[in-house]
């Protein structure tokens, strides 16, 4: 059953199948860290958990060396913040690890919402770049820091793993049809949802999760494995032989087959005897075709691709053929796979130029598995491969080349008043203030740069909203202006800035998605979906190639620079020296 119609079928899908699992019953408020409870009970102790606070959730660098990440899991951040309460047994746990807490502050998490919280984000599948937050979080101190391990969970994995399918989907090409078999390796039953979701956001064409077909309307796929083609020996093994064809007739499909092999044998030389081809996988192939007879996809590798798979395959194919059904293709999960693809591919060939009837044969699918990576893709197309589409596990589902964002979530004001957090790392200073950010497109329709600047700008404070975002008009004539352009520095690097000119579209990137209440319509998986293949298709070439891709700019307006480092110098400390 294809996905959308599995969403058509089930409305409960709209929500992209939160809530009708036991993976998301574990998102709630005690997902989090003991410190956020203990951090709240100060606060509430010192009669500041009411403190308006601002925080904002970033990454410092782009993942797998690359420059450009995926941002993802957006509505699941959004329904934990809708469900978000402490249940009695949650209340009974917190009093037992924190024996000595007042009750006062029971009765304060008991009556906990998230009614005051407000969230400003990027919208899901944007493309997304270091500094610049995905989420900014104000509301009460104590309501807001009892949030961030678990939206901070919630974004971490999704956005990596979206971009990972988003990076295996550039290498392959668009035309290569991709399919997610990681469930299996995963990390826990939890990880393999989540991955089979946003793999198909960043780009995957369908899974072989079964719970994830049926909870996010994801395309299943899936053919064999070795076990079943190994489970039979000889056609003695087969107790259903007939196939009802496309007419109506009952039509013993092995004895189809091997009348098929003998015409392949005589009329192809395969350098191969026909006794050494395997009777077991040609009984398996026929068993799993009349099973399947409109989607017949063979495994050809359990004993030799093209000495015993290939001709196996064909043999039943054709049989199929005179049944009335096209045959789909073969799968191959070991060894050469670029010479083995181009091989299978002759011999497709060879059998469509045998016989005008069976030109389809020609191009049947060659999909392609095995420890597939993104060097793995990228090397084959070198090799000019003949496969049609890859199977991938292990190194998309858990993301072997990088396996942590690092998605950070920082207070930069509270009670109106900018905080900023120091480090030697100059990478790991916050920028202060709650900031306004902004996307700029040159004149290709390119994004070139993302600039942040603070809440009250005056160059930023006329601009026109529309459905997509919001076009800037600047105003000001402050000395940062050059000509109508407008300066943008580096946050920490002086010499570094560059000129943006007011013919240039600039439009903000956040929405108010929470504030108290859901205040945006969520777009459905596919819509997600679409959004990324739609924001990649904007941006560079070159901030998207694998080797050495230049870096995205991301940038502060004039205003700001000076506003940080004069909250830098305010707040270092002064070495006194004797």
């Amino acid at each position: 059953m294809e996905g959308k119609e599995l969403i058509a079928d089930d409305e409960s899908l709209a929500m992209n199948g939160l809530h009708l699992n036991g993976q998301d019953s574990l998102v709630q408020a005690l997902l989090t860290d003991f410190y956020q409870i203990t951090m709240c009970y100060a606060h509430w102790m010192n009669k500041k958990s009411e403190s308006h606070a601002v925080f904002d959730l970033y990454f410092r660098k782009n993942p797998f060396q690359g420059e450009y990440t995926i941002f993802a899991g957006l509505e699941d951040c959004l329904r934990f913040v809708e469900n978000f309460r402490f249940s009695s047994s949650d209340l009974e746990y917190i009093r037992h690890v924190l024996p000595n807490a007042e009750e006062g502050f029971f009765e304060y998490l008991a009556a906990l919402d998230c009614k005051k919280v407000r969230i400003e984000a990027i919208p899901e599948g944007t493309v997304v770049f270091p500094k610049v937050p995905l989420l900014i979080v104000s509301g009460p101190i104590g309501i807001c820091q009892l949030l961030e391990t678990t939206l901070l969970n919630l974004v971490n994995y999704a956005s990596l793993v979206a971009t990972n399918a988003s990076r295996f989907k550039l290498a392959a090409g668009g035309e290569m049809q991709l399919l997610e078999f990681g469930l299996r390796r995963a990390q826990g039953p939890n990880g393999g949802l989540s991955a089979s979701k946003y793999c198909y956001v960043g780009g995957f064409d369908g899974t072989s999760n079964v719970l994830a077909g049926k909870l996010y309307g994801i395309p299943v796929k899936g053919t064999q494995a070795h076990s079943f083609i190994c489970s039979f020996s000889s056609e003695t093994d087969l107790n259903i032989r007939s196939i009802r064809t496309v007419d109506g007739k009952e039509v013993d499909l092995y004895e189809l087959a091997k009348e098929k092999l003998s015409w392949l044998m005589n009329t192809i030389n395969w350098g191969v005897a026909r006794s050494e081809l395997s009777q077991g996988e040609l009984a398996s192939f026929v068993a799993y075709a009349i099973a399947f007879p409109t989607s017949f996809l063979a495994l050809i590798d359990t004993y030799d691709v093209l000495r015993s798979g290939v001709i196996n395959f064909l043999s039943v194919a054709l049989a199929l053929h005179d049944c009335g059904y096209r045959s789909l293709g073969v799968r191959i999960d070991s060894g050469d796979l670029s010479y083995l693809s181009k091989e299978i591919r002759i011999r497709f060939k060879k059998v469509a130029q045998a016989d005008s009837s069976l030109s389809f044969v020609a191009s049947l699918t060659i999909v392609a598995s095995n420890d597939i990576n993104e060097e793995t893709i990228i090397s084959l197309n070198e090799q000019k491969h003949e496969i049609n589409a890859y199977g991938v596990g292990t190194h998309l589902v858990t993301c072997q080349k990088q396996p942590a964002l690092g998605c950070v979530y920082k207070l930069v004001s509270c009670d109106g008043e900018p905080k900023i957090k120091l480090s030697q790392d100059v990478s790991k200073i916050t920028i202060p203030c709650k900031k306004l950010c902004f996307r700029v497109y040159g004149k290709s329709g390119n994004p070139i740069l993302d600039l942040m600047t603070i809440r009250g700008d005056e160059d930023f404070t006329h601009f026109e909203t529309d459905a997509d975002g919001n076009k800037v008009e600047f105003q000001s004539s402050r000395t940062e202006k050059y000509e109508g352009s407008i300066l943008c520095r580096h946050p920490f690097e002086e010499g570094r800035r560059c000129l943006v000119s007011s013919e240039c579209q600039i439009h903000r990137l956040h929405r108010v998605y929470w504030d108290g209440e859901l205040k945006e319509k969520l777009p459905t998986l596919p819509e997600i979906r679409s959004h990324v293949f739609s924001e990649l298709s904007k941006l560079r070439s070159d901030h998207k190639r694998y080797l050495n891709p230049t870096p995205y700019k991301v940038s502060v307006s004039s205003i700001l620079f000076d506003f940080l480092h004069d909250q830098w110098l305010k707040n270092a400390p002064i070495c006194q020296l004797e």
